[in-house]
């Protein structure tokens, strides 16, 4: 059994004294010794070497004081086990030497055997469960279809994915196979964590707010929901989708267990929004972390009293920033365990 369940029992809705709280990438960039790692190695390697991966995820447990571990690892390892070359250049982020623009490329992408491929991701879930030696639960995590589809036709990170969009819109028959692929791929690599013992899984769609709201349905919603569908039985699924208020009442219906929200939808319009009866996660501004101390205090706890403490875990609305403060990070944290409802 966990010791500390907090965040597994806010995925099933019950009671509790206290919201649970963890942050979107919480295991490293704004911890000193995740940069030493860094320092030594590149970013790939940190996330397929599992003692890397293991000691960089349980950092946070220990420094910052979180209520659960998120794996350390990237959204695009699934794209790299399906064939594609990825890079990750320093100030520039992820890079496509090939970004996949035609018919003929979307057929060459393979939906991998994901044990062969990406098994050095159970191998390091595996490690995490034993160093955290059932402390606080762990999630796994990938990105939506739509997401790394982004990624793969951009050829990097883009303010409004243009090309991403004009691929859909001119090419939707290539788009949805390629959609399928990832799916597919993403399904089996999910199930893969489930065995190999993650608590509960987060599906990020970060991207899914570049889309309208019936271009979402079509081009990411149907997507996720596949997904959902295969592992909703064996696991809690949380689904995140950034800038996607549109589409809470949908998503509340899709048998997540809890839905993320950014920090630009009110506490009061999501739970308005999902029908008030599932679970929600977030929605601090990162860049609030900048605030003092004493206000990001005040702030956390007018944010759980606006959510409610029950059917509520305690998060970023994004991932956090590489400059914030350690002790800020901690404040925030702090101020979630200090909260008196």
């Amino acid at each position: 059994m966990i010791k500390n369940d907090l965040f597994l029992k806010a995925l099933k809705g019950e009671t509790v004294e206290r919201p649970p709280v963890w942050m979107m990438r919480q295991a490293g960039r704004y911890l000193p010794d995740f940069m030493k790692l860094k320092e030594k190695y590149d970013f790939f390697t940190r996330c397929r070497t599992p003692e890397l991966a293991t000691e960089i995820t349980v950092m946070p447990i220990h420094q910052v004081g979180t209520d659960a571990a998120i794996l350390f690892s990237d959204i695009l390892v699934v794209p790299q086990a399906m064939g594609v070359e990825i890079e990750m250049k320093p100030g520039v982020g992820p890079w496509l030497p090939n970004p996949v623009r035609t018919p003929v490329q979307v057929n060459d992408i393979v939906v991998p055997d994901v044990y062969e491929e990406l098994g050095y991701v159970y191998e390091a879930i595996k490690m995490t469960k034993q160093a955290l030696n059932d402390e606080v639960p762990l999630i796994g995590f990938a990105g939506s279809p739509w997401t790394i589809l982004c990624y793969l036709v951009q050829g990097q990170g883009s303010k409004n994915f243009d090309k991403a969009k004009e691929f859909c819109f001119k090419r939707p028959m290539a788009a949805h196979i390629l959609l399928q692929k990832i799916t597919d791929t993403t399904i089996a690599y999910l199930k893969g964590k489930v065995e190999a013992g993650v608590d509960a899984v987060q599906l990020f769609d970060s991207w899914g707010g570049m889309l309208s709201p019936v271009d979402y349905q079509e081009f990411s919603w149907k997507y996720m929901q596949q997904i959902i569908d295969a592992l909703k039985d064996d696991i809690p699924v949380i689904a995140f989708g950034k800038g996607c208020w549109f589409a809470l009442k949908e998503m509340s219906e899709s048998g997540a267990s809890a839905l993320g929200v950014d920090w630009t939808c009110s506490a009061r319009n999501a739970r308005y929004l999902s029908g008030g009866n599932i679970t929600l996660q977030g929605n601090f501004d990162p860049s609030r972390l900048f605030s003092p101390p004493r206000e990001i205090k005040q702030m956390v706890h007018q944010m759980i009293n606006e959510f409610g403490k029950d059917k509520y875990i305690v998060n970023l609305g994004h991932g956090i920033l590489p400059n914030i403060p350690v002790e800020n990070a901690k404040a925030f944290v702090d101020a979630v365990k200090e909260y008196q409802g």
